[in-house]
Parts: structure tokens; C-alpha cells; sequence
């Protein structure tokens, strides 16, 4: 599987990366059997990017990852975490976590001050049984982007400068505070989920121009909008940004559909090849929870897709007309 380089690191990932919210309970509970599976799949793949957070599943999926990968080579993978959310251990009584399908041992206190960030690396080692992370993100920070650009960042560019992590950014889906975030800092790397899609456009405003002026490379996460665009005809109830879909949308997506089985595409391959195709885009992350969806995700990034489809999609106003598409 290729490798890019994320900008000015050393920091190399795999085009597909595994991405670990489906690990920690998202959606629906997932056993510890299951989930190393899925990890195992992914190993036997190519795969060699690994993406986790204390946010998915209040820990479960940093635990899970660490497990699996604790018996792997340091220097054979690439992992990378969050930071911006502290756990704190709490009384589950009974109640399951408001996020995912796990138990409620812990809840979340926000905090991207220089301490909490120290403090949120600390209890991710601990938890992943690991002595570095390969590349540290600012999550989520949308509701406290202030807090996250003027403290978060410059803890984590003392952890760069110090050796600790490789490469530093921030994952969010709001590209006009990832653009700003990008221009006013000396980011390596920015994790975008689900705003460069074969859906979801507006990245191409401003997030990617930003990116290509400033040699800030892009991870394109949810790419297949928390689902809707992951099967070969979405169905309906299928979600969209973590709820049920809007019916434009919907609609949107079945058109697209018609015009990738015109071309012998399904849906879910041509989701997987078109954010690479923009040069900033390093490569794609995708939640994966058994290794029968990591094959299925693999051989669907691994298709052909035909540079035609591109174009009529384009043709039929399904596609922007700014989209690199290689012609």
C-alpha cells in the first residue's frame, strides 16, 4: 500500500488508514474478539495507519489498538490520537455512555489548556501501553477553537519541538476554523471529516487552498458520510453526519449511485477514490469494526475507477466543477 509523507515531517501513512470510532462502540456495542479481527485484517492488508482518540468509546479504542499493536515493531506502524477531551472515572450506575455503546465509566471534560493537553497525552500512553504517538490532533475543537488555537497548539508544537511526536494538527469537520488554523500556525497535518466528499464539497471554498498555499497536507475522514455513502445504494434510514440522512441528500447520493453503475463502480469505490485525487489530500481514514468491513473497505479502495466517471458525474452537476479529477 503507497505511503505519503505528512509536509514538512517525517511522518509517512498509508493512503487507507484504520480509523478506531467504530472501535470504541460506535453505533452498536462491539466485543474485544471482534474488534482485534478487525485489527488483525487490517495488519494483514497493508495497512499501517492507525488513527484512535479517548473520545471513541471513553477509551475503549485507544485500549483496543494499544493491545494489538503493542505486539507489533514500534517502527512498523504509524498512530496517531487526540487531545482536548480528559476522561474521568464516574460511577457508570447501570447507564451506558451518551456517545457509544460502552458502559458510562467515565465522562468527558473538555479542556485544551497546556496541562490538560500534557494530561491527555499521559493517560493515552498509559492506556495504549505505547511511549510515543507519531502524530497528535486537536479534536473536535469547534465549540472552543479560541481555547484550542491559542493553548492547545503550542503545547503541542512544545511536545514537537521536544521530540515527543512527530507531526501535530487538528481534526474537525468546520474547514473555515481548520483554515484558519492552518494560516495561523505551523501545523504539519489537518484531519478533515467529511467535508471533502463525493457528497460534501465546501472544502474546496477555502480549507484545500489554504492546505495547497501553506504545503499543509490532508487526512479526509468520513468519507463516506457516517454512512451514507458506504453501501452501493444507500438505504433508507442511512445516516448522514451521525443522524438519519436528509431526504435531498438521499436523493443526491442514488443519483450518483446511477451514474457509477453506468460506469461498473459501486458507490463506496468511488467514495474512496475521490478525495485523493486532490494533490493535499495524504490519504483517507475510515472506521472499520470486523474484518469482514476492513476486506470489503480494502478491496473497494483497491478498484479501478475509470477517469469517465469523473467526468459525468460532473456533467450531471453531481460534481464541482473545482474537483482535481486527474484530466
Amino acid at each position: 500500500m503507497r505511503t505519503g509523507r505528512l509536509g514538512r515531517s517525517t511522518v509517512e501513512v498509508t493512503e487507507l488508514g484504520f480509523g478506531g470510532g467504530p472501535l470504541g462502540g460506535l453505533f452498536e456495542p462491539l466485543d474485544d474478539d471482534t474488534a482485534a479481527g478487525a485489527l488483525e485484517a487490517a495488519w494483514q492488508s497493508g495497512i499501517r495507519y492507525f488513527d484512535t482518540s479517548p473520545h471513541y468509546g471513553i477509551g475503549h479504542s485507544e485500549r483496543r489498538i494499544g493491545d494489538f499493536l503493542g505486539r507489533r515493531p514500534r517502527n512498523g506502524f504509524t498512530l496517531s490520537t487526540k487531545v482536548g477531551r480528559l476522561l474521568v472515572p464516574q460511577d457508570p450506575a447501570g447507564r451506558t455512555d451518551e456517545a457509544f455503546m460502552v458502559p458510562a465509566t467515565h465522562r468527558r471534560v473538555w479542556d485544551f489548556s497546556r496541562d490538560g493537553i500534557l494530561r491527555s497525552v499521559e493517560d493515552s500512553l498509559a492506556r495504549m501501553g505505547v511511549d510515543c504517538f507519531d502524530v497528535l490532533f486537536l479534536h473536535d475543537a469547534e465549540g472552543r477553537f479560541e481555547d484550542a488555537l491559542r493553548h492547545g497548539y503550542p503545547a503541542l508544537a512544545e511536545l514537537r519541538a521536544q521530540g515527543v511526536v512527530g507531526a501535530v494538527g487538528a481534526g474537525m469537520h468546520h474547514t473555515g476554523m481548520l483554515t484558519r488554523f492552518v494560516r495561523e500556525t505551523d501545523a504539519d497535518v489537518v484531519m478533515l471529516s467529511g467535508r471533502y466528499t463525493l457528497l460534501e464539497h465546501s472544502a474546496l471554498d477555502d480549507l484545500l487552498p489554504a492546505c495547497a498555499e501553506r504545503g499543509v497536507p490532508v487526512l479526509a475522514a468520513s468519507v463516506f458520510n457516517s454512512g451514507l455513502l458506504a453501501a452501493p445504494r444507500p438505504a433508507d434510514g442511512a445516516f448522514y453526519d451521525y443522524g438519519p440522512a436528509p431526504s435531498e441528500l438521499l436523493r443526491r447520493a442514488h443519483r450518483i449511485a446511477d451514474v457509477c453503475e453506468a460506469h461498473g463502480v459501486t458507490l463506496p469505490q468511488a467514495a474512496m477514490a475521490f478525495p485523493l485525487l486532490h494533490p493535499v489530500v495524504a490519504g483517507i481514514v475510515v472506521g472499520m469494526r470486523s474484518a469482514e468491513e476492513v476486506r470489503a473497505d480494502v478491496a473497494a479502495f483497491e478498484a479501478d475507477v475509470p477517469a469517465g466517471l469523473w467526468s459525468d458525474l460532473r456533467g450531471e452537476g453531481l460534481l464541482d466543477e473545482r474537483a482535481p479529477v486527474g484530466d
